[in-house]
């Protein structure tokens, strides 16, 4: 049985989808298909937001599962080891990709239609993807709320850099 919920965000309202026991979708501007009904994941995940939201990095204490091709999960495990507050670019991913999968190479193309096909925005940082010149491109929510995102984790960064005590 699937459960929803809904997240009032600054970049939106959220819908979450969990299976009762996993994370399965988290999408910006959708709408639930049913009635809300949330579940102990769900309420998990609205605590991990409302950490993100006032600018923490808080780790994920809950399972995850999203749905998608072998190569899909792949690029989505990349995803996951871009730090808070960084971007890597969708040639660096590539590149990781094609280590990882015993190749020469690897499309970059190919990587950003894994990265586009994201079923759990945010928690799996699709966001922090950007072009070769580390220009901002194709965000399945639109560039505005990717711009957001990544402003929203470079200035906690910075300000969490700003605290440190040098001796």
């Amino acid at each position: 049985m699937l459960h929803f919920a809904e997240y009032d965000s600054p970049v939106g309202r959220l819908l979450l989808r969990s299976d009762g026991q996993a994370l399965t979708g988290l999408w910006i501007g959708r709408e639930a298909p049913e009635k809300p009904a949330e579940d102990a994941v769900l309420w998990k995940v609205k605590l991990w937001l409302d950490a993100y939201f006032r600018g923490e990095a808080p780790a994920v204490a809950f399972p995850i599962a999203p749905e998608g091709t072998a190569f899909q999960s792949l690029i989505w495990e990349l995803l996951c080891t871009i730090p808070y507050g960084k971007t890597r670019t969708y040639g660096e991913l590539a590149r990781e990709a094609a280590v990882r999968l015993g190749s020469e190479k690897m499309s970059a193309q190919a990587v950003g239609q894994a990265v586009g096909s994201n079923p759990i925005s945010i928690l799996i940082p699709c966001h922090r993807v950007v072009g070769a010149k580390g220009q901002l491109t194709g965000y399945a929510w639109g560039i505005e709320k990717k711009k957001w995102l990544l402003e929203h984790e470079e200035r906690h960064t910075r300000e969490r850099e700003d605290r440190l005590c040098v001796l």
